[in-house]
């Protein structure tokens, strides 16, 4: 069997001859009910072999179905063949469906919404190879089950750095993973120019989306939800969801090297700036790693009991920090840091930040925006962590990432292995 979305050009070759074509439609589990061409809504005679065709079925005209039932098409006449099959909804979402290899029945793979018009194409070819064809419409009955699977996109609309990923927050947990493989398959995205990229499940509530490499510069990216309606298991369907579309802005990528104290800023393919910094010293290393720009605060206060430093201790410090660019959501920024000027070009000196001159934050401060990237290299901290602090997400490898897809095998995902190679300027 082969399986497609709308199962187009599902072949005509035929090593005997035809006579005729007699199709059963069954859909959605009513009793079968025969009637005739005169009578049937399919009797209409778009090609000419179209009075060869006759369906008998339980989806008549005025008849609801029921949605947790597969649709199966099956050509009762040993002599007829099913060459084509397509079914789609008004909101123009395509049912997956397999064609047996001799062309004698067709069944869907991929649910059916409730509460939702079907339109049926059946093409079939006679014993000189003319075509017939029959379209049937359905509509299916209103779902038996009351709790709704809702989605909210992220992040906001606006513009965004190259490095963004797309958030999708679902207020049930789904733990099955053909569950998951139902709710994947209905979380579209699609970008302008195209790349390919794949959905993350994070936990159970909660799936980030990336390409394979960081989006192309300028890009439009549009994401929603085909989920409504749709059965996910016995208790619960896909609600409605409101879809989001961003853009890219340019392709800003900033490296901090810790051993060279340098910070180097890229922009669409150019190094813009160099910047003498200072980062974690012994005990406070920065993280290495690629991190996602999460936002900007002209003015911060920074306490070290909120990452664990005792009040009244040697380490502790209260601080106002200007020109703050957050990385990380336990508190690590790339920020001004005038009190370590002497030290920045030439020692790491910082409780774990990227700090540099008020002059030069400022100007980092007005040139990243959110998305955007910061990677530390060369340092003796530890790697930043793919969830949970901020957006890791680029330090998996594409077969890593694609293992978290509840529709990709990781065994056939990219054979590479290791960490991520790290940016350097010739690449950006």
């Amino acid at each position: 069997m082969r399986q497609t979305e709308s199962l187009r050009g599902a072949g005509t070759g035929r090593s005997r001859t035809v006579a005729g074509c007699t199709l059963l439609v069954i859909a959605l589990g009513a009793g079968v009910a025969g009637c005739g061409a005169d009578d049937n809504p399919l009797s209409a005679e778009p090609y000419d072999a179209a009075e060869q065709i006759s369906f008998n079925g339980s989806v008549d005209e005025g008849r609801t179905a029921d949605p947790d039932r597969p649709l199966e098409v099956v050509a009762e006449d040993s002599d007829g063949r099913i060459t084509d099959v397509t079914a789609v909804d008004a909101s123009g979402r395509y049912v997956a469906g397999e064609l047996a290899a001799d062309g004698s029945r067709w069944h869907s793979t991929s649910p059916l919404a409730a509460n939702a018009r079907y339109t049926v194409r059946v093409s079939t070819e006679n014993e000189d190879g003319r075509p017939g064809r029959k379209v049937l419409s359905f509509t299916t009955g209103k779902p038996t089950t009351t709790q709704r699977l809702a989605v909210t996109f992220g992040p906001e609309a606006g513009t965004y750095g190259v490095g963004q990923p797309l958030t999708a927050e679902l207020n049930v947990p789904v733990r099955d993973r053909a569950q998951r493989a139902v709710v994947e398959r209905a979380l579209k995205v699609d970008s302008t120019p195209a790349v390919s990229g794949t959905w993350h499940w994070v936990d159970d509530k909660k799936l980030h989306y990336r390409p394979e490499d960081y989006w192309p510069a300028h890009a439009t990216v549009r994401v929603h939800s085909t989920l409504e309606g749709i059965k996910i298991n016995d208790r619960l369907r896909g609600g409605a969801s409101a879809p989001l579309t961003i853009a890219i802005g340019d392709r800003v990528i900033a490296v901090a090297d810790a051993a060279a104290h340098r910070l180097t800023v890229h922009k669409n393919g150019e190094e813009i700036k160099q910047i003498p910094v200072t980062t974690g010293k012994p005990g406070f290393e920065t993280r290495n790693g690629v991190k996602v720009v999460l936002g900007k605060e002209r003015f911060v206060r920074m306490r070290s009991s909120t990452v664990g430093i005792a009040e009244g201790s040697a380490e502790s410090y209260d601080l106002n920090v200007e020109f703050a660019t957050r990385v990380t959501w336990s508190g690590e920024y790339v920020h001004a840091a005038p009190w370590s000027v002497g030290s920045q070009g030439y020692a790491n000196v910082s409780h774990g930040c990227v700090g540099m001159s008020t002059e030069n934050a400022e100007w980092f401060f007005g040139t990243v925006r959110a998305g955007d990237l910061v990677e530390v290299v060369n340092s003796n901290g530890s790697t930043m962590e793919p969830f949970g602090n901020g957006f890791g997400d680029w330090n998996l490898t594409w077969q890593k990432w694609r293992e978290g897809s509840a529709l990709v095998d990781g065994a056939q995902g990219d054979p590479r292995t290791g960490e991520r190679a790290r940016l350097r300027p010739q690449p950006v």
